[in-house]
C-alpha cells in the first residue's frame, strides 16, 4: 500500500507543477489611506480582508481574476523577495494589472510609480485538490 501512496503523491505533486503560470502586468501601489481606497475602513478589502501594514499582499484587476488570481491566492513578483497574496480586487475599469499594497507608506508607493513586471503563481484548482487527484488516477 505504501508503493501506491507514493505514487498518488508523486502524481499530484507534478500535476500541481505543470499549472504554473507566468504574466506580465502592469504594477502600481497603493496605501491603506481613505483617498486611496474607500471611506470610512480604508484597511477592508474587497474580499472583507483586513490589510495590516507590513503584510505583503496585492490587488488585482477583474480581468486577472479569470486567469487565476483569485483570492488568497498567492504569487512571486519577478524581482521583489517573498510571496505575495491577493487581498483586494481594483475597479472594474482596470485591466491586465495589479497594486502592491504598501500599508501606511505613501512614500514608498509613490516611489514605486508605475512598472511592468511578472507574476509567477500556480492557479488553485476550483474543485479542490483530492478532486483533480482524483481525476488523473
Amino acid at each position: 500500500m505504501t508503493g501506491c501512496e507514493n505514487n498518488l503523491q508523486s502524481s499530484y505533486v507534478s500535476a500541481e507543477k505543470n499549472t504554473e503560470k507566468t504574466i506580465t502586468v502592469t504594477a502600481t501601489a497603493y496605501n491603506s489611506v481613505e483617498r486611496q481606497t474607500k471611506k470610512g475602513n480604508p484597511s477592508l478589502a474587497a474580499w472583507g480582508d483586513i490589510l495590516v501594514p507590513g503584510e505583503r499582499a496585492i490587488a488585482v484587476s477583474r480581468d486577472l481574476i479569470k486567469k487565476g488570481l483569485d483570492h488568497n491566492e498567492e504569487v512571486e513578483i519577478k524581482g521583489m523577495p517573498g510571496i505575495y497574496v491577493v487581498k483586494d480586487k481594483m475597479n472594474k475599469r482596470w485591466k491586465n494589472k495589479i497594486d502592491i499594497y504598501m500599508g501606511l507608506n505613501e512614500k514608498a508607493a509613490r516611489n514605486w510609480g508605475k512598472r511592468t513586471v511578472e507574476l509567477i503563481y500556480n492557479p488553485k484548482n476550483k474543485e479542490g485538490k483530492f478532486d483533480k487527484l482524483q481525476q488523473s488516477l
